[in-house]
């Protein structure tokens, strides 16, 4: 792995929030895939493209783009050690031999230049302490003309799993969470914030979609507020808080969940900014 400058992200990916994601990839592939297609439209991958995934984790994007593109490659880059073992176990498991993995800050990781014709992501480039110098290296590692096609959280007054959440606000310490601002998961969650960004890094032909897609948070109520709670923010707000609130947040959000239940699971619609550009050719 080369060097690292997003101390913090770094920090949180190797420790409890990439060790959850890398114990429960399938369970989040379900709660984020249904923006596969959109992504993957918006990419527009041919075969024979170099495709780049930034912030790939456990690696699903990254092996949907490399068989779209055979005999292209894929390359999923990510800070996360715990989400890439579980990246290439899953790759060899599958039989995708076209696709590869590297540990390493999107800011400021080695990239071979013009090496790529598409770079791809999906929910995996709002975490940069410097963005513009993270999409710039982006740029740089794309073949004149290349593309982009980033999927990014947008507003959290649109996504279910935020608004129950916001239910607890008199329970957890819930100031401040779901705030845009960066580097975090709402930190594109403006369109001009995001495009902007993208300009100041040398793309061109920008563009913000706003996408909506459902997701599968657990077999029922009981189940998703579970899961909810114990991943990366939910536990940060338990951690804050006595054991009297934490049953009651877990109570509360499980009643809060019930009107979300169906029979294929407990579904929770999300937002996505779908952020598209071109390097100069």
């Amino acid at each position: 792995m080369h060097g690292i400058v997003n101390t913090a992200q770094a920090q949180a990916w190797n420790g409890y929030e990439g060790t959850h994601w890398a114990a429960h990839q399938d369970r989040w592939n379900a709660v984020n895939g249904g923006f596969d297609q959109p992504l993957l439209d918006a990419a527009a991958l041919r075969a024979g493209d170099e495709v780049l995934d930034v912030g790939c984790g456990a690696g699903a994007t990254t092996r949907l783009a490399a068989r779209a593109v055979g005999p292209g490659r894929a390359l999923g880059l990510d800070l996360s050690a715990p989400m890439l073992a579980r990246a290439r176990e899953r790759a060899a498991a599958e039989g995708v031999a076209n696709v590869s993995f590297a540990h390493g800050d999107a800011q400021v990781h080695p990239l071979a230049p013009a090496a790529f014709d598409v770079a791809i992501s999906r929910f995996g480039v709002m975490f940069f302490a410097d963005p513009v110098a993270a999409f710039a290296n982006v740029a740089r590692a794309l073949r004149p003309g290349g593309r982009i096609a980033f999927l990014t959280a947008a507003e959290p007054e649109d996504t279910e799993w935020l608004l129950a959440l916001g239910a607890l606000d008199d329970i957890l310490p819930m100031r401040g969470f779901g705030a845009p601002g960066g580097p975090g998961m709402f930190s594109l969650a403006d369109a001009d914030t995001a495009t902007g960004l993208l300009v100041a890094a040398g793309f061109h032909d920008v563009r913000a979609e706003r996408v909506r897609a459902y997701g599968t948070w657990g077999r029922d109520a009981e189940d998703a507020a579970r899961f909810m709670l114990d991943s990366g923010p939910g536990r940060h707000l338990l951690d804050q808080v006595g054991a009297d609130a934490r049953a009651l947040a877990r109570t509360r959000l499980t009643e809060r969940l019930r009107r979300h239940e169906t029979g294929d699971g407990l579904r929770l619609l999300g937002t996505g900014r779908l952020l598209t550009a071109r390097r100069q050719a």
